[in-house]
């Protein structure tokens, strides 16, 4: 076999980190470690890590090694990644435990924040998800060194003093609305700048009117061109002042929390999120000397620094989005299954309104976080006979029920007896993509762009089905086909890896019947 090698062109690195990841799934798919799959192809693991990371060209050679190894075709002929579909046999009982992984969104505020620091920033058990590898080629592009140790449990970023801000890697940057969040670090470090339009799930329009209102007071004014943001900056000094958000979003206040650690001076902010990914960026900035009051509530004052220089390890607190996702699968499986390390501070509406609709379930006693500051237990749900609440299901800002939990009451609506109407007020879009419910058998009705009725129960049927392009109603579709008598297909999966590592992995590793196939 000729060696030919496959090389992704400097400005666009996507190809070779594809195919690493779908190495990497493949690899986890068959439990097996990066020094068993070295082992097999004759390589190194640092060198196996470095193929998973996309950071080493491949020969086809290497490549029919490593299909081999796993059994499973990596690429297709012409080099290219193949889209992902997955097959479910579903109507299997589910067992065992699973632990809760970091928080995805926790992650890429990490990410932009790391920014700030012109000292060494290592997190610890990042989620090894696309929107993360998104961020980190936008870090690369800019100048800054990002590593993952080779056991690919530390992620260490180093941000350079002077970025190059005109390398930017716009592909990347416009394929994730975490972008954003770029504005805040970058405007106490520059007078000007530009960054792409921002991307992500298609979840209807979404302003970024509230993140220029945000960061204003700092000086900062936002003017749309051409598929960019142009940024000016007109004064980087803030002396004591107090900005009150007109949305309480959580990127909108992470931007502000952000723009406020980059200076000197001391900002309060009001109307602010405190939910658990502005608590854990918080955490990690009182780690860089940022002085933060009040975490945990509506109200911050933040002290910042406008030269940070500092070492720190901090890891990430675990998601309580994809607990509810993994909880979700015990609750429409009918399946006794215990989910570990779940923050119990952001699942208590989630617990007490499954509680209202009849499910039994235990928690464990509370234990700490590796960071030290979440509080954490062991969830365990019971086979239940479920039925519709008396009031609407709907999502509000921290402490309520999370918005983005809101998708997975919809399928167990569809599991319960009666008509549960569910409410999503914030997002325009998202709730046509769970009317894909009813291609299984569920019984679901739009009211209007933000309303659903859930009528059940539900007896879920094998069907085909194309993944929506939003993430988490793709996830709550992919949990639907578990209940589901006989065969159901999801095609294009891709979205899924946004926000989740390995999931397909981990739900057979609790007795669910997943295959991934290509075409």
């Amino acid at each position: 076999m000729t060696d030919t090698t496959i090389v992704a062109p400097p400005t666009t690195p996507a190809p070779l980190r594809e195919v690493g990841a779908l190495i990497r799934g493949a690899r986890k798919g068959r439990s097996m470690t990066q020094a068993q799959l070295a082992e097999r192809v004759g390589t190194s693991q640092s060198a196996i890590n470095r193929i998973e990371q996309g950071g080493q060209n491949l020969s086809l050679e290497m490549l029919t090694r490593i299909s081999d190894a796993l059994d499973q075709q990596i690429v297709s002929i012409g080099g290219a990644p193949q889209r992902a579909h997955l097959r479910v046999q579903g109507g299997r009982k589910l067992s065992g435990s699973i632990a809760v992984n970091s928080s995805k969104n926790a992650a890429v505020a990490l990410l932009c924040a790391s920014l700030l620091n012109r000292g060494v920033t290592r997190l610890h058990r990042v989620a090894r998800i696309v929107e993360v590898d998104r961020i980190i080629d936008v870090l690369r592009s800019l100048g800054a060194s990002v590593t993952w140790s080779e056991d690919g449990e530390v992620l260490e970023i180093v941000a350079p003093s002077d970025l190059r801000l005109d390398a930017i890697d716009a592909d990347a940057a416009r394929r994730t609305r975490s972008v954003l969040m770029f504005l805040g670090p970058l405007s106490g470090r520059f007078d000007a700048f530009r960054l792409p339009y921002a991307g992500g799930c298609d979840l209807g329009t979404r302003t970024v009117e509230p993140h220029l209102i945000a960061l204003r007071p700092f000086g900062v004014d936002v003017e749309a061109t051409n598929g960019w943001y142009e940024v000016d900056v007109a004064n980087k000094d803030v002396p004591t002042k107090s900005i009150v958000l007109t949305e309480r979003g959580d990127t909108v206040t992470e931007n502000a929390i952000l723009a406020a650690a980059a200076r000197d001076g001391v900002t309060t902010i009001r109307n602010a999120s405190p939910n658990y990914m502005v608590q854990d960026l918080c955490f990690f900035l009182e780690l860089l000397g940022v002085q933060v009051e009040g975490i945990g509530t509506t109200t911050l004052r933040i002290t910042g620094r406008s030269v940070i220089d500092e070492v720190v390890d901090y890891w990430p607190s675990e998601d309580p989005v994809e607990a509810m996702s993994l909880l979700t699968a015990g609750i429409v499986t009918g399946s006794t299954l215990t989910v570990t390390r779940a923050p119990i501070e952001f699942l208590e509406i989630e617990l007490a309104t499954l509680a209202e609709m009849g499910l039994r379930f235990d928690v464990s006693e509370e234990y700490g976080a590796a960071n030290g500051r979440t509080r954490l237990v062991d969830i365990t749900v019971h086979p239940s006979e479920l039925h519709a609440p008396i009031d609407k299901i709907h999502a509000m800002p921290f402490p309520g029920l999370n918005i983005d939990n809101l998708p997975f009451f919809v399928v167990i609506a569809a599991c319960a007896t009666g008509t549960t109407l569910v409410h999503d007020w914030v997002y325009e879009g998202r709730a046509i993509h769970l009317l894909d419910l009813t291609r299984l058998g569920a019984n679901v009705t739009l009211r209007d762009p933000h309303r659903l009725d859930v009528t059940g129960p539900t007896h879920f049927s094998g069907a085909e089905v194309s993944c929506p392009p939003a993430l988490r109603p793709a996830v709550v579709i992919l949990l639907a086909m578990l209940a589901a008598k006989g065969e159901s297909v999801l095609r294009n999966v891709g979205i899924i890896a946004r926000g989740y590592e390995g999931l397909q992995e981990r739900l057979n590793s609790l007795g669910a019947s997943i295959e991934t196939f290509h075409d």
